[in-house]
């Protein structure tokens, strides 16, 4: 398996071999840990969830100001005239 291994990086660049040889000692990661860090950005990711969601409410549980509800029917009025 060595011998395919040589014959794959003969070929290649001293920095090109360089690369692979440093990607081949790293060591491979931690199940625990990446879980770990998969279960704190599904947590982040809920959290920033449940905040949109009482922001939304909050801007569609504010009140019409009356301006803006006289400029709406003043639309409405136009559009049936002239439709």
């Amino acid at each position: 398996m060595k011998g395919v291994k040589d014959a794959k990086k003969r070929g290649r660049s001293p920095r090109e071999r360089d690369a692979e040889s440093m990607n081949e000692n790293m060591p491979s990661p931690d199940p625990r840990r990446s879980s770990a860090a998969l279960d704190e950005a599904r947590l982040r990711q809920q959290a920033i969830g449940v905040r949109l969601r009482q922001m939304f409410d909050e801007v569609v549980n504010e009140a019409v100001p009356d301006e803006f509800i006289e400029i709406l029917r003043k639309a409405d009025n136009r559009s049936s005239e002239q439709g």
